[in-house]
């Protein structure tokens, strides 16, 4: 399977290579951190004495537009421990560990506390995609900083499972709370600028939402996740909510668990070949207590012979 970046590094295809030849026999364990302690990782091996292979960074501590004069101490604890965690990005890389961004992208104009909640901001979305308007010229500002942040692993050839507009099915974040047409324009405007641009030509482009009304097209796709948050201990192969974005598009797409909290049922996955490339573990409780998954059943998942963890991914970075 090769990307839909005519230009992509041979990483990314290799990476995508791997994900396609092992839909519906493996998943690829995977954790969303947000600090540099990481305690999430350090559970898991304490518990399994295994890691993911898949390693889930938070950048909104790099969001430019932080108001910090008008956030409370809540927004400024998450900010504070989330900042400088690429560098943690670069250790996993250097690990050979997969890497997925998440950026809970405060506002780009105005905004108040966590302004990446629709509630905390005035930031209209749809004049973000209109050319000419301020919200427009103050997205590809904070777009194109984040994308200075970006190249050095594009020029180091690391592949990056990126992930925007998350949950933009949802009107919580204010990339989703401006219509499914809107959602559709903030997507391709970034693909274009980030690839054409400034050829970051390591990222591999996921599409997070369960609507097939919010989707960008083929073209700028490559992988199509949801987020899914089951009652605590349900254990299941998900096997209906992949159901719901296997109808998104008719094309040959991978399908992976953008975020979860109570752990899927890796066996029955793979012994039903249901084709989930990986899931994510959000973090903090999901992952560091037993009130989702219990212990006994995070060392099932991850001494299953088809359970991907860092030390049974291969080498994809060459």
């Amino acid at each position: 399977m090769i990307s839909v970046n005519s230009n992509a590094q041979a990483e990314v295809n290799r990476v995508l290579d791997y994900l396609s030849e092992n839909r519906g026999k493996k998943i690829i364990l995977g954790q969303h951190t947000q600090t540099m302690e990481q305690k999430e990782l350090v559970y898991i091996e304490n518990v399994t004495g295994e890691l993911p292979a898949l390693c889930g960074f938070e950048l909104l501590g790099y969001s430019p537009n932080i108001r910090y004069e008008n956030s409370d101490k809540e927004c400024l604890k998450e900010v504070r421990e989330a900042q400088n965690t690429l560098e943690k990005a670069w250790e996993w890389a250097e690990k050979g560990g997969l890497i997925t961004f998440t950026w809970h992208w405060f506002s780009p104009l105005g905004g108040h506390d966590k302004s990446f909640y629709t509630q905390n901001t005035d930031f209209n979305a749809a004049r973000a995609v209109t050319e000419g308007a301020p919200e427009y010229y103050a997205l590809l500002s904070d777009m194109d900083y984040m994308a200075g942040l970006l190249k050095p692993f594009s020029d180091a050839h690391i592949p990056i499972l990126w992930r925007p507009f998350h949950e933009c099915d949802g009107t919580w974040f204010w990339w989703g709370g401006y219509g499914r047409d809107t959602v559709r324009k903030l997507y391709r405007l970034m693909y274009d600028r980030y690839t054409k641009h400034f050829g970051l030509n390591n990222l591999i482009w996921v599409f997070n939402s369960a609507l097939k009304e919010c989707y960008p097209g083929d073209d700028i796709v490559d992988i199509i996740t949801r987020d899914m948050y089951p009652p605590a201990h349900k254990h299941t192969a998900c096997e209906e909510e992949l159901s719901g974005i296997m109808n998104i598009s008719s094309a040959d797409k991978l399908y992976a668990i953008g975020e979860i909290g109570t752990l899927p049922d890796v066996k029955a996955i793979c012994e039903n070949n249901i084709p989930w490339s990986w899931y994510m573990t959000w973090s903090n409780e999901f992952a560091c207590t037993e009130n989702y998954t219990t212990k006994e059943e995070l060392k099932r998942i991850y001494s299953y012979e088809n359970s991907v963890t860092l030390r049974r991914l291969p080498n994809l970075y060459g």
